[in-house]
């Protein structure tokens, strides 16, 4: 890896998360073409779904590091590429160069691009303060980032968040506490230099703040309500492009900031003048428009496998696999007294594991090019994932449904009735619940299909806790990709399978695991990578041991982009090309 850490303490802090480099999947790729880059033109994006959140901190869906790669820039950040190993290697962004890390592992010195600036008029450089304002905004309570839980690694950060006014939050007493009240472990000595002191070591700092949420943020962005309509109207950027025009369920039209300075971003080439995404396209429709160049890539989407080997005919240089790290699980509702409380037994959830056919799954999802069964919490190319370890392994991944029927019985439960929610107008999830439907029919379990709009599927259905309280699912099909790349492993543990008595918003039943917890943080302190890939993988096992989740499916994203477009390269973060360092040529 490329790093530039001064301390001699960093290096062995860095070993710890380069170990995951060479396991992590890259994809095939179109060609970065050849000769001079042409610069102009116009980007189009089309794709059904709106933007989640244009205000970074509140900013939660792979897809939204799409646009936010174009409108904010971040301390640290990763090369648009088509290299396996360069696209998950982290990179200076904002900052000038990797950070100082003291030989404790516990303070990190960042130093600042002088000619990196804001969207404002008159033009102002980003300064420490800014990126400092970002930290602290994660936690507001207008608009917490579903990453907040993470910066609590910082000294004083829990502090800090807990004496926010939630009662009666306002811009106003979020602006007062951001702009007037500080972190104890966050200094910024100078305009260009901003320390992190940290309670505990954290092998994967480096990684965590390359995440959108803390962004720099503009003190003239904090008189409005965050992701607001006033906000998203008054949009002030820190990267290459700026807001022209949005309308909601319509499109966001992204035009040049007049300050971006190319000699201050190394990362982005921002060639085209415009990038422009029209939403409310159906899937089929804007698959159409691409192939026949009317737009130039998908917005929130990947081609379905279905018309996967059929593109491929007539676009196939101009497509693109990426494997994710991320896995699809059937999350299991422990906390409902739905069948008398059956899924609360940790035997009840380890019968379940051997109920379905997974191979059908890969099967129905494109074959072994674009899918692969899931074994555990972690998916390929992030530690702690080893394809041999699968504890509920079966013959060809086709299930046991005999051996399930077997292991209920044992544990005295029969005439299980579950309710199954997924996204009903999602590609392939309702072709996958109809084939989980059917596998634990088998097993002599009845499945009730519980079908969710997807733009309600997670921002509401499954995270609203009355829903699991009170038995509206019993199990249900969720996907999980890692928040960041690279060290990556914590990303996918801590979200979703820990609970300290402060709800996770994607960890549905508060699940906790105190074994796997212990274990997690002796990882992240370790300086072995040997150890540290050991213990994650000892995290794995014992998550999986109490099975929260059944892990049924890996699959990679899956991308097709215009004759038009030259130089595309994926930017791992968005799982998808990365539309500001594309060339137009029409």
């Amino acid at each position: 890896m490329n790093r530039r850490s001064k301390a001699a303490g960093a290096a062995a802090i860095m070993a710890v998360a380069a170990m995951v480099l060479s396991g992590c999947g890259g994809g095939s790729s179109s060609d970065s073409s050849s000769g001079e880059v042409k610069t102009g033109g116009t980007v189009k994006l089309v794709g059904t779904d709106d933007i989640d959140h244009l205000d970074p901190t509140g900013s939660s869906l792979v897809s939204t590091y799409t646009f936010q790669r174009a409108i904010s820039r971040q301390l640290i950040s990763y090369k648009a590429s088509n290299n396996a190993k360069e696209q998950v290697e982290a990179q200076p962004d904002l900052a000038e160069s990797m950070p100082e890390v003291s030989s404790d592992g516990l303070t990190y010195t960042f130093k600042l691009r002088k000619d990196a600036m804001w969207s404002t008029d008159p033009a102002r450089a980003i300064t420490s303060e800014d990126v400092a304002n970002g930290f602290k905004k994660v936690c507001n309570p207008l608009l917490p980032s579903a990453a907040a839980s993470y910066f609590n690694v910082i000294d004083g950060m829990e502090q800090y968040c807990a004496a926010y006014d939630t009662k009666n939050p306002t811009a106003a007493n979020v602006k007062q506490h951001i702009l007037n009240d500080n972190v104890s472990g966050i200094t910024t000595p100078d305009d260009q230099t901003i320390v992190f002191k940290l309670k505990e070591k954290a092998s994967d700092f480096i990684y965590m703040v390359s995440l959108d949420n803390v962004s720099p943020v503009a003190k003239e962005s904090l008189d409005y309500e965050p992701d607001s309509p006033d906000y998203r109207s008054h949009y002030i950027s820190s990267g290459p492009y700026t807001v022209d025009e949005y309308k909601a369920d319509s499109h966001l039209y992204l035009k040049r900031n007049p300050n971006w300075k190319k000699a201050s971003d190394p990362l982005r080439a921002a060639n085209a003048d415009r990038i422009e995404f029209t939403f409310g396209v159906s899937a089929d429709n804007a698959i159409q428009q691409v192939s026949n160049g009317d737009a130039d890539g998908l917005w929130a989407m990947n081609v379905p496998a279905a018309q996967w080997g059929t593109l491929q005919a007539t676009n196939g240089d101009n497509m693109s696999t990426f494997s994710q790290g991320g896995s699809n699980f059937l999350w299991f509702n422990t906390l409902s007294n739905n069948n008398g409380g059956a899924l609360k037994k940790t035997d009840v959830r380890k019968a379940l594991q051997y109920a379905v056919d997974k191979a059908a799954f890969v099967q129905k999802l494109g074959g072994s090019e674009l899918a692969e069964p899931a074994i555990g919490i972690f998916g390929r190319g992030v530690v702690g994932f080893d394809e041999k370890n699968d504890p509920y392994k079966t013959d060809g991944n086709k299930g046991d449904p005999a051996k399930t029927k077997e292991l209920l019985a044992k544990a005295g439960v029969s005439n299980l009735k579950l309710k199954l929610a997924y996204r009903s107008d999602n590609a392939t999830e309702p072709s996958i619940a109809q084939i989980i439907q059917q596998d634990m029919k088998k097993a002599g379990v009845d499945v009730e299909l519980v079908p969710v709009p997807a733009s309600d599927f997670y921002a509401s259905f499954m995270t609203t806790p009355d829903n699991t309280k009170n038995g509206k699912w019993d199990i249900a099909l969720c996907g999980w990709n890692p928040d960041w790349v690279g060290g990556a492993a914590r990303s996918v543990f801590q979200p979703q399978f820990t609970y300290t008595g402060t709800a996770q918003v994607y960890n549905y039943d508060n699940y906790n695991n105190d074994k796997a917890s212990s274990l997690a943080k002796q990882a992240l302190a370790s300086s072995s990578t040997s150890d540290a890939e050991k213990l994650w993988g000892e995290v794995n096992d014992a998550v999986m041991n109490d099975p929260p989740v059944l892990p049924l499916y890996s699959v990679k994203a899956t991308l097709i982009h215009s004759s038009a477009i030259k130089n595309a390269s994926i930017f791992a973060l968005a799982a998808g090309y990365d539309w500001t360092n594309v060339s137009v040529e029409r």
